[in-house]
């Protein structure tokens, strides 16, 4: 049953806007400072956040190489 949960918890994740995602890292750094977090807990949410940040790496990346600018001439090169 925790499995299916962490499957669906993680699908749910790729969902998520950049900001979303940002939101969600801010809570699970939220959660590993608090003192009442288990070994287990901790280590589940720095996997969970960790997950998060690569789906923003990832999001980061599509998004520079659609980013065009301008060149000298006045065309559109990528950036």
């Amino acid at each position: 049953m925790a499995k299916k949960k962490e499957e669906s918890k993680a699908e749910k994740e790729q969902e998520l806007s950049l900001e979303e995602a940002f939101a969600r890292i801010e809570e699970v750094i939220d959660s590993l400072e608090t003192e009442d977090i288990t070994l287990e807990e901790s280590f589940a949410a720095y996997n969970r956040g960790m997950s998060l940040l690569a789906k923003c790496n990832e999001t980061i990346d599509r998004v520079e190489k659609k980013v065009l600018k301008i060149n000298e001439d006045g065309g559109l090169d990528e950036f």
